[in-house]
């Protein structure tokens, strides 16, 4: 037996696969930007990613059982964060979602997903029976929900949203009875007509997002822009491409955020449905070894946690892909590893740092 983690317990592979989705997105986002005043944004990027995988090293290093036995602190500083976010936290485009920490923005709700993966892989290892009871699936509930309402105050639907993957594909694992399920969907069902008709309480701008989604050709120049752009994109490509560096809905800055949450449209104009089905089999590639991972961890909680990181993952991902071709409502959430943003990648690379942390203590005593 292994008396202590090794680098060389490292999942390689999947860092690989990690390497190469990064790089495309570096490229993308030149592409994206180099002829506007936004050129040299790949450099930052690069930079965040320098960051992310220092902070994956650090993070592996530290047992992720230390992380678990300090979950309620943890939580508790999280909870903590999302308040003075709210008190006195940076503002822009109507949106108070960050912290100012020395001439850079840190948002919160990014480092509240780690946590919750954590404080949720902890209370669900420490569940003794084999299905989850009522009370287990309220305390899994209200765990989740503190922070989502706190993240929906902000307003930021989109990351609030990314939570409830977590806790579902917790109590999915854990043992969740079909009954339970079965009466969760049924409420589902039941809210969303409540939910639609107290839309007026949303901020304008979401309002205005869920009416564009449903009939976006009614405000082509408005509220319908992006998402009929970014469809355009998309169906310009074709199979081929029109080749990097040559998609004119991209480089002459049609397509919204193109370097961000519209990243996948702009691939998809200049490397057409072969760039974009390479792209999502990375992707695929990058969930199966996740997987992979949570099924040879030591201990539930183990499994929990990059189970966790695999929920998250593969929802940023799904939803991305469905906005971008107007499937689902533009909110926000963006293409991991590949998009633009500083907090987005740090957080992808801390919770395969999680993985990691995971993996190379799947053979220590």
């Amino acid at each position: 037996m292994k008396d202590r983690p090794r680098v060389q317990d490292f999942d390689w592979p999947l860092l690989g696969i990690v390497g190469v989705i990064c790089l495309i997105g570096v490229l993308e986002i030149y592409s994206s930007t180099h002829s506007s005043g936004m050129a040299g944004m790949q450099w930052k990027q690069l930079m965040w990613i320098g960051i992310g995988i220092v902070g994956m090293f650090l993070i592996s290093r530290i047992d992720y059982h230390t992380l678990l036995d300090q979950a309620p602190v943890l939580y508790l500083v999280g909870i903590a964060g999302l308040l003075v976010v709210l008190v006195v936290g940076y503002s822009r485009l109507g949106a108070r979602r960050w912290i100012s920490l020395g001439g850079q923005t840190l948002q919160v709700s990014e480092l509240m997903k780690l946590i919750i993966i954590i404080v949720l892989a902890r209370y669900l290892a420490e569940v003794h029976t084999e299905r989850l009871t009522l009370r287990d699936l309220a305390k899994v509930a209200a765990l989740t929900l503190v922070p989502v309402a706190l993240i929906l105050k902000q307003p930021d639907l989109g990351t609030a949203m990314v939570l409830v993957p977590v806790a579902v594909a917790g109590a999915f694992f854990a043992g969740i009875e079909w009954k339970h399920a079965a009466v969760g969907l049924v409420l589902i069902a039941l809210l969303v007509p409540l939910a639609w008709n107290m839309r007026s309480h949303l901020k304008p701008y979401q309002q205005q997002r869920i009416e564009t989604f449903l009939h976006p050709e009614e405000d082509q120049r408005g509220a319908g822009y992006q998402i009929l752009q970014s469809q355009i994109a998309v169906g310009s490509g074709g199979f081929w491409g029109k080749g990097f560096g040559k998609g004119s809905q991209n480089q002459l800055g049609f397509v919204p955020v193109r370097y961000s949450d519209f990243i996948l449209a702009a691939l998809a104009e200049e490397q057409g449905f072969i760039g974009v089905c390479v792209v999502l089999l990375l992707y695929l590639g990058l969930i199966l070894r996740l997987v992979d991972n949570a099924q040879k961890a030591k201990d539930r909680a183990g499994m929990y946690v990059v189970m966790g990181v695999t929920a998250i993952v593969g929802f940023h991902v799904l939803v991305n892909a469905s906005m971008v071709i107007g499937y689902v409502p533009v909110t926000g959430i963006p293409l991991p590893l590949m998009s633009y943003g500083g907090s987005a990648t740090a957080f992808v690379f801390l919770a395969l740092g999680l993985v990691m942390n995971v993996r190379m203590r799947r053979f220590v005593n």
